[in-house]
């Protein structure tokens, strides 16, 4: 009997990633983020949709908004592939083990405040240029970082070599410090300023979280 209710089709492959994408914050991101990059691809429209939303220094008054929107633009599909790659894996992880709000807020609070340190921190303190940036890396060290204080023990694969989340964060970390004054285009600077937001609300994040188990288990005494 056909139900009015169940749409047709709902179980199909388009319907499951429609339903993946709507219930969770990493995926939403990730379908946004590629979204974008099709867009970034269209001739004629795509250089001004470019350099529209990035992030350039220079402009931090007179253009807020592009604190946010260039996390969603990469400079090509592999910079997109791998932001993308680990957000999957990453932003899933803290995703489960601190809710979706929570994320949401790692994110972009990370997101924001690694082009800030960018902008802010690259003279004055590194003797380096800020040029406009692009890219999801800074929120997502962010994301990285959080989920590295809260399940620091946790195993992933760097280059196929397994460690703990806790080494991968430090090698990563030293890794963008190394090569603060490279030339390989890469926005380092706004990597570790992300890295170290995320784990300030990784570690807030943890304390409340001791604070309410703590909490649960006075209440369960007589």
């Amino acid at each position: 009997m056909y139900h009015s209710s169940i749409p047709y089709g709902s179980g199909g492959t388009a319907d499951k990633i429609k339903r993946s994408v709507l219930s969770s914050p990493s995926m939403a991101i990730i379908a946004l983020c590629i979204i974008s990059y099709l867009v970034e691809m269209m001739p004629g429209i795509g250089p001004l949709y470019y350099q529209t939303f990035w992030f350039d220094p220079s402009y931090i008054l007179s253009r807020p908004w592009t604190l946010v929107t260039y996390i969603f633009l990469h400079n090509d599909i592999s910079h997109l592939f791998v932001n993308m790659l680990v957000m999957f894996f990453i932003g899933r992880g803290l995703e489960q083990r601190v809710g979706k709000k929570q994320l949401l807020g790692v994110f972009f609070t990370a997101g924001v405040l690694s082009a800030v340190g960018h902008a802010l921190m690259s003279m004055p303190i590194f003797g380096v240029y800020p040029t406009p940036i692009v890219g999801a890396s800074g929120a997502i060290y962010g994301v990285f970082a959080a989920l590295a204080v809260l399940e620091p023990d946790s195993r992933v694969y760097v280059y196929f070599i397994p460690m703990k989340l806790k080494q991968a964060l430090v090698l990563f970390a030293a890794l963008d410090f190394l090569m603060i004054h490279s030339t390989d285009m890469v926005a380092h600077i706004a990597h570790l300023s992300g890295l170290f937001v995320g784990l300030y609300m990784g570690y807030r994040i943890k304390k409340i979280q001791e604070r309410h188990w703590k909490g649960s288990r006075s209440a369960g005494r007589w």
